[in-house]
């Protein structure tokens, strides 16, 4: 009975592991998108905001559109529409609009963010590929 207490303990570390280094992975990648984020802020051109972002989109100056996780499914279906139709890249933000608005350096929520110009940043070349 020892064993089967030590082999259960061991799944349950092995388990736990592995949790730790996926939630790693996804926190390194979020790193990554906030510091290129905060480039854009700094070198490039954007709107914020779901009217803006659909009217940048239908001119056709957006290059990236972000997106937050708790936006809801019929206004982020329709931005993906129109961006499918534009031929436009969308990235799912893995944090909520309190994040996207934290990570645009802004002190309210973001929604959903619209990228014309990365400036200096290389984040249009790195999100279609994630």
């Amino acid at each position: 009975s020892t064993q089967s207490t030590g082999k259960q303990w061991y799944q349950r570390r092995v388990r736990g592991i592995a949790k730790m280094v996926a939630s790693k992975k996804t926190k390194k990648a979020m790193e990554s998108i906030n510091s290129r984020l905060a480039l854009v802020m700094k070198s490039g051109k954007f709107t914020i905001g779901y009217r803006s972002t659909l009217k940048s989109i239908r001119q056709g100056k957006s290059k990236l559109i972000i997106i937050a996780n708790n936006t809801p499914a019929l206004r982020k279906s329709e931005i993906e529409y129109y961006c499918m139709l534009a031929k436009v890249g969308v990235h799912h933000y893995s944090g909520n609009n309190i994040d996207l608005g934290t990570a645009c350096g802004k002190y309210f929520r973001v929604g959903c963010l619209c990228i014309t110009d990365p400036g200096d940043s290389d984040i249009i070349r790195s999100m279609p590929s994630e």
